[in-house]
């Protein structure tokens, strides 16, 4: 059985043992004011869980490539639902992306003008409602290892569930950035040598780590609910509620990041 089942099956017992409890007069405990602490109770076992025990086997991995089609600059919007994702520059020659996708993959491309437009996602029936966080957890069933195209500009959309990312976007023209996501751990290397590259972040139970690299310059605007933000100073001052380059507005490379977090903490160096 799923470890994430095991936990949230758990909790949900726990739950349902107190209720009853409460209900005949054996405790008296505002039950409905604990389901938030037992949300995050739940959750934190199972981001230490994780770690300590290592990925779930996602079944075997299906081998995908999307064509270029000859298109000067493509435009991705990816959804993963629980599990892992990896993102790196190592698409097969003339394909806009290629790897290998446990627990499935659907995808449909369109070429617009010079633009490939791509929109990927899981099989219908690996896919994980993001509405529905006990069935974040309880899925672990999607494995993905994507290869993108460092040969053309990039427009990326992310939208993730719970589990982990690793993007390596170093080598990668990526001009545009977004991230949504929801209990997840994220760790993302930004390109090197793309120019200007826009960057989006919104989540709510997340751990990001933004890494970026020598020689790039960024601007850095960031928020936090309940989490906490910490950004190199000595790379990027603070002025007001701005991080920044001292050579950003001339800086050949650059990064320009807005991120809005939740309960979670932001890594920015």
């Amino acid at each position: 059985m799923r470890r994430g089942t095991l936990i949230w099956g758990a909790a949900l017992i726990l739950f349902g043992v107190l209720l009853l409890l409460s209900n005949a007069g054996v405790i008296d405990v505002d039950i409905w004011g604990l389901i938030w602490p037992l949300f995050l109770l739940a959750a934190g076992i199972w981001f230490v869980w994780s770690v300590l025990a290592g990925p779930e086997r996602a079944g075997e991995a299906e081998e995908a490539a999307i064509p270029l089609e000859g298109a000067r600059r493509a435009r991705l919007r990816i959804h993963h639902g629980a599990g892992r994702l990896q993102i790196d520059s190592s698409a097969s020659r003339g394909n806009v992306a290629s790897g290998a996708f446990a627990g499935g993959l659907d995808y449909h491309s369109r070429l617009s003008g010079d633009e490939l437009e791509v929109e990927m996602r899981p099989r219908s029936r690996a896919l994980v409602p993001i509405a529905l966080p006990v069935l974040w957890f309880s899925s672990g069933g999607l494995e993905w290892q994507l290869g993108l195209t460092p040969d053309v500009p990039l427009k990326l959309d992310l939208r993730t569930g719970a589990g982990e990312a690793l993007l390596d976007l170093t080598d990668l023209k990526v001009e545009e950035l977004r991230i949504q996501t929801g209990a997840s751990s994220a760790s993302v290397r930004l390109p090197a040598r793309a120019g200007l590259t826009r960057v989006n972040v919104s989540g709510g139970m997340t751990s990001l780590r933004l890494q970026v690299p020598e020689g790039v310059a960024a601007r850095i605007r960031a928020s936090a609910g309940l989490g906490s933000i910490s950004v190199d100073r000595r790379r990027f001052p603070r002025t007001g509620g701005v991080y920044q380059s001292p050579d950003y507005e001339t800086a050949q490379n650059k990064v320009e990041i807005r991120a809005d977090t939740g309960l979670g903490s932001l890594v920015v160096g």
